[in-house]
């Protein structure tokens, strides 16, 4: 199962593989208290795409169509999905992110554009059900 969990959250063994897909580290969390197997920075919106989002909801719908955009691009995407699919096989997958919006973050278009991928298996902790592209 695909799953998507706040990075402040304990991590729980029923989170398997966790993916950090923050571009920037969490304020204030150390390496051992993130408990992560890896850190996909370079999947995370651009700093640009970040800051002019700045986790406004009325920007949301652009923020998703960018953000999508550049994951289209990505060189990076490919192998990200992979990864994913290679970790679905073993467990469970949980992508962490340090936002405190769960409804309006990048993870949220990240399981959008993974569910256009094939990859829709996947559990919203406290986020409501996102249809495929």
């Amino acid at each position: 199962m695909l799953r998507m969990k706040r990075v402040y959250e304990e991590a729980e063994k029923a989170d398997h593989y966790r993916i950090l897909v923050d571009r920037i580290w969490p304020r204030g969390l150390s390496k051992e208290k993130a408990n992560l197997d890896e850190w996909e920075k370079e999947i995370a919106p651009s700093t640009e795409l970040r800051k002019a989002f700045n986790h406004d909801p009325e920007k949301f719908d652009q923020f998703k169509k960018d953000y999508l955009a550049e994951l289209k691009e990505n060189h990076n995407s490919d192998e990200f999905v992979e990864t994913i699919r290679k970790q679905l096989k073993k467990g469970n997958v949980t992508l962490v992110y340090a936002a405190k919006d769960v409804e309006h973050n990048q993870v949220v278009v990240l399981l959008e554009f993974l569910a256009s991928k094939g990859i829709d298996k996947a559990e919203k902790k406290n986020v409501k059900k996102i249809e495929p592209l």
